[in-house]
C-alpha cells in the first residue's frame, strides 16, 4: 500500500498550520508589514509558504478524530508532521520499527481519506433537499 498523495498534501499544509499555531501566528503577523517588505529584498531568504487555514482546520479535525480509537496513528502523525522528527527518529521515540511507522502513515492516510469521504457525504445529505 502506498501513501495517498492528496492526503499527504493536506497533512503537509496541516503541519505548517500547527507550526504557526504554536508560534502564535494564526491570523496575526509576528512583525510589522514594513519589516516584512524589507525582508523580501534579501535574496537568501526563504520564500513564505502560504497555508490554507480552512483546509488545515478541517484536517486537524480529521487527525483529532483518530485520537480515541487509533491513537497509534495519531501519535505517528504528531511525531512526523507536528514535531517533524522524520521516520527514523519517530520509530526510535515510539519504540517501533521504521517499517511500522511507514505502514502507520499509510494506514493514517486511509483512515483520513475515509473520514473526508464520510464528511463530504454528510454535508451532501444535509445540504441536498
Amino acid at each position: 500500500m502506498a501513501r495517498i498523495e492528496w492526503v499527504k498534501q493536506r497533512l503537509d499544509n496541516w503541519a505548517l498550520w500547527k507550526d504557526r499555531e504554536q508560534c502564535g501566528g494564526l491570523g496575526f503577523y509576528s512583525q510589522s508589514a514594513f519589516v516584512n517588505e524589507a525582508a523580501t529584498t534579501d535574496r537568501y531568504r526563504e520564500s513564505i509558504i502560504p497555508v490554507d487555514d480552512v483546509d488545515a482546520s478541517v484536517t486537524n479535525e480529521a487527525v483529532e478524530a483518530l485520537k480515541p480509537a487509533r491513537s497509534h496513528l495519531y501519535q505517528t502523525l504528531q511525531h512526523i508532521y507536528v514535531k517533524g522528527v522524520g521516520i527514523k527518529e519517530a520509530a526510535r521515540r515510539l519504540g517501533r520499527a521504521e517499517s511500522t511507522v511507514k505502514a502507520q502513515l499509510e494506514q493514517a492516510d486511509q483512515a483520513l481519506s475515509l473520514w473526508f469521504v464520510e464528511r463530504a457525504d454528510k454535508r451532501k445529505r444535509v445540504f441536498t433537499p
